[in-house]
């Protein structure tokens, strides 16, 4: 079998598959800027992405495939994937059980700490089924990897592979990236003391770990100091255990300016700028793109345009809230509730407010790519207000695209705030009230402010584009 110097480990790979109407497989490439940076870098050199099956038609494709190799049997523009068709009890174990349902929860500090979370014998067998997924990863590594190879292990879902890598294959030269981010020891010793062990050992197995904000990285750190006692050198990022030295980095990923004027200039997007644009008439907008996820906090976003409306009148009529929601995590019963609450807030808004004349608020749930390009060229104000976020790439994505000079009214604790806050107006995610005022304040700005205040939050938007935050993890190992 080839082996390959670098290799790439992420749960989504770079290609899925749906079935065709005459029951052929259709391939489909990875969107976003991220996975076409890290798909640019893939087909240059000698590379295999190691991938998981998501669903049946996946599953079917991983199976047809000689030794699960998708590029034997299909054409991936030179990319060598290896998608792992992991045993379905086992998968959501590891992927709803216990990435999704508490990691997710844990990074993102989501848990209704009265109530929730309870770690009993179900959890333990989530446990199990997760390490079993980080085995099955970690054996096509070992078994792909040319000696000396490096290999780039992506975000939570994979945290124990490092390690597992590191006492298989000590020649492998190893990175983790978490694009989430990372909880205080206050907050991530919750998990039982064992999983929260297993879980930074399991990265400490790399040579270089990466976070996409210093206060990410910083609080990694804490843990490894609090829960390891492991020795944390907190002005060079390093830490030491078990005999060895790790850096960690931080490697801020920005938006994809190419790939995302490209998309913008396709038919599609200047037809729903058109829809768009009868719907709300000539009003000023106040854009949110996001998925119905709990951090991404819509509810309190959708409670300060009501504060908006209400202690200043003077906009009803005047401007309009095009919300747009990807649906997210449908399996997590959370989520499913928390859509709901999106749903009823936003009804509740144009009971209040509307007029035969003016519809205040449009919502849409429903994933509609071109539409959320088109709503960022006609934006008048971006809301990003999650409560906790390893970045969002939504607050740099919009301000490239801007026609109108939009305002971003952004959360400090979004990890793009570090780079963009000086550009943007920083919020207290969870002040409904001084939201509105910022939004009122962006309403309000005048034009040479937004320009300059756009034209900053672009240029910082764009500084480590996706290709080059991939090509600098690289360059970590060597």
């Amino acid at each position: 079998m080839d082996k390959a110097q670098i290799l790439i480990a992420s749960n989504r790979g770079p290609v899925s598959f749906s079935t065709a109407d005459d029951g052929s497989l259709e391939q489909r490439r990875g969107g976003g800027g991220l996975v076409s940076g890290m798909i640019s870098v893939a087909t240059e050199i000698d590379s295999l992405w190691v991938c998981a099956a998501l669903s049946d038609a996946d599953r079917r494709a991983a199976e047809e495939a000689p030794g699960a190799r998708l590029d034997r049997a299909h054409d991936l523009g030179g990319m060598r994937v290896h998608m792992l068709d992991i045993p379905e009890r086992t998968f959501q174990g590891a992927y709803t059980g216990v990435a999704n349902s508490t990691l997710w929860f844990v990074q993102h500090m989501l848990y209704d700490i009265p109530n929730k979370p309870s770690f009993g014998s179900e959890f333990r067998r989530q446990w199990d089924d997760y390490t079993a997924y980080n085995n099955a990863f970690a054996e096509a590594l070992v078994t792909g990897a040319a000696d000396g190879a490096r290999v780039a292990v992506q975000d939570y879902h994979l945290a124990l592979v490092p390690r597992i890598l590191r006492t298989r294959r000590p020649d492998l030269r190893i990175a983790h990236f978490s694009h989430t981010p990372w909880a205080p020891p206050e907050y991530f010793r919750m998990l039982p003391g064992h999983v929260a062990r297993e879980l930074l050992e399991g990265m400490l197995g790399a040579d270089r770990i990466g976070f996409l904000s210093p206060r990410w990285a910083d609080a990694f750190l804490r843990c490894c100091a609090e829960i390891l006692r492991a020795e944390v050198d907190f002005a060079r990022r390093t830490v030491e255990y078990g005999g060895r030295l790790v850096g960690v980095g931080v490697h801020a990923l920005g938006a994809d300016e190419e790939g995302l004027r490209a998309s913008a200039a396709e038919p599609a997007v200047a037809a729903r700028r058109e829809t768009l644009r009868e719907a709300v008439g000539d009003t000023r907008l106040i854009v949110r793109v996001d998925r119905t996820e709990l951090s991404k906090n819509i509810v309190r976003g959708l409670e300060a345009y009501r504060e908006l409306l209400t202690s200043h009148p003077e906009w009803r009529g005047r401007v309009t809230h095009l919300a747009f929601a990807y649906p997210s995590r449908g399996d997590v019963p959370e989520y499913r509730e928390y859509t709901d609450a999106v749903m009823r807030t936003a009804k509740e808004i144009n009971e209040e407010f509307a007029t035969p004349e003016w519809t205040p608020l449009v919502l849409e749930v429903n994933d509609d790519y071109p539409r959320s390009l088109a709503s960022f060229q006609m934006a008048d104000v971006l809301l990003v207000n999650p409560t906790r976020d390893g970045m969002n790439l939504v607050a740099k994505e919009g301000p490239v695209l801007s026609e109108r000079d939009a305002v971003l009214v952004l959360s400090r604790e979004a990890g793009a705030a570090d780079e963009l806050g000086r550009h943007a107006l920083l919020v207290n995610p969870y002040d409904t009230l001084e939201t509105a005022e910022a939004l009122h304040r962006a309403l309000s700005m005048p034009g040479d402010e937004r320009r300059k205040r756009r034209e900053g939050l672009a240029e910082a938007a764009v500084a480590l584009p996706p290709r080059r935050w991939f090509q600098d993890q690289l360059r970590s190992l060597d």
